[in-house]
């Protein structure tokens, strides 16, 4: 009788029942060819075979949450040679509960108060050029920004009030203060340095590279370049920090980041995936990113008038990208109405949205799977060729 109820109606076990059902055909939603990159809007990236594995082992037993909190922070630190580190909500809760941690420490009473900021230090110093969509993460604290440009700016601008510096990695070349400065100005003055490097690795070297600058705090992305679960992401720096910031979280329950959940299978998952990363053979990656990029190349750059063109983003999604672009008197079609045919097709396509370059199709090599390349290539020639 018991087995009865944990089995289908004709007696398929439910787990060979589930393996044969198309979920997304059930739901009417369309997969894609991932030709943008590790964008959230198109789910990240894809989780490789051990990090499934880790996840559907641990989904069978319970335990408890800080414990396994302590010990996989214990190994991520060790990884990437820092003092501490924990796994977060994908990097915006990491900069939202490492922002919590610089304005609370572990003071009980400050952690309930947040985000009132009455008689605690509420500012938070950045450079006007580092200012993006994602600092809400930094905002949802309570905190006002205070924008500066060069280090006299900061030095009239930094004040009893300072909770924070924030500095955005991929900023770097255009802000006035580099990293060393920055992180020196923070140790000058006693305040925390907190790094945003969201989608900053490959390469691989960013992941100790910015620890071992002696940023107080540094914020990755688990879901992106690393391959971890999409809802995780990575916070690692002082052991004193790391420890407030987890009692800014879940699962302590008057606490800013309470809502800012992951279960223990993506705990584990994003542990196995940081792992898993650092042993991959990033050269051999490289060179298939690289062969991509050739054979998309190769279909579509004889066509007249178009002309393509390799390159790698500064920092941020440093991969191997593909740009195309053509004379408009000779193929009669904009790059935004070639990019909703290819959504449109099937199998669908998305590129990069917007993109580094106006008036241009942009292709992301590194979320590409098997085949994919050559579909791409295939499609943009037949769209341009038709035009």
């Amino acid at each position: 009788m018991i087995g009865g109820l944990f089995a289908c109606s004709d007696g398929t076990p439910p787990a060979a029942r589930a393996a044969d059902r198309d979920y997304f055909a059930e739901l009417g939603v369309k997969p894609v060819i991932n030709g943008a990159g590790v964008y959230t809007m198109f789910t990240g990236s894809l989780m490789q075979r051990e990090v499934l594995t880790a996840i559907e082992a641990t989904s069978k037993n319970f335990v408890r949450l800080d414990e396994l909190h302590d010990r996989v922070g214990e190994r991520i630190a060790a990884l990437v040679g820092a003092e501490a580190a924990m796994v977060s909500s994908g990097c915006f809760g990491a900069m939202t509960c490492g922002t919590a941690a610089c304005l609370t420490g572990t003071d009980s009473d400050k952690i309930v108060q947040i985000p009132d900021l009455t008689g605690m230090k509420s500012e938070v110093i950045t450079q006007k050029s580092h200012r993006f969509l994602y600092d809400h993460a930094v905002r949802n604290c309570g905190v006002k920004f205070i924008e500066i440009e060069t280090v006299k700016d900061f030095e009239a601008a930094v004040s009893e009030k300072t909770a924070m510096m924030w500095f955005l990695n991929k900023r770097d070349p255009v802000g006035r203060i580099q990293h060393e400065e920055w992180v020196a100005l923070g140790k000058k003055y006693n305040i925390p340095t907190m790094n945003d490097c969201a989608a900053d690795v490959p390469p691989v070297e960013n992941l100790t590279k910015y620890n071992k600058m002696g940023y107080d705090l540094v914020a990755f992305s688990g879901g992106k370049g690393i391959c971890g679960p999409q809802s995780a992401g990575l916070l690692f720096g002082r052991k004193d920090l790391i420890k407030a910031a987890r009692l800014n979280t879940y699962p302590n329950s008057d606490s800013l980041g309470r809502g800012l959940k992951v279960n223990k299978e993506e705990i584990v998952g994003m542990w196995v995936a940081l792992e898993n990363y650092l042993n991959r053979d990033h050269e051999a990656e490289w060179k298939e990113w690289e062969r991509r990029i050739a054979v998309m190349t190769e279909k579509v750059g004889s066509i007249p008038g178009v002309r393509t063109e390799s390159f790698l983003p500064e920092i941020a999604n440093e991969v191997p990208h593909l740009r195309i672009q053509w004379d408009p008197e000779k193929i009669q079609i904009s790059p935004d109405a070639l990019k909703q045919k290819l959504r449109e097709g099937d199998p669908s396509i998305d590129v990069i949205p917007g993109g580094y370059e106006p008036e241009s199709v942009e292709i992301a090599s590194w979320m590409l799977q098997d085949g994919e390349a050559e579909i791409v290539g295939d499609r943009i020639a037949q769209l341009l060729q038709a035009a």
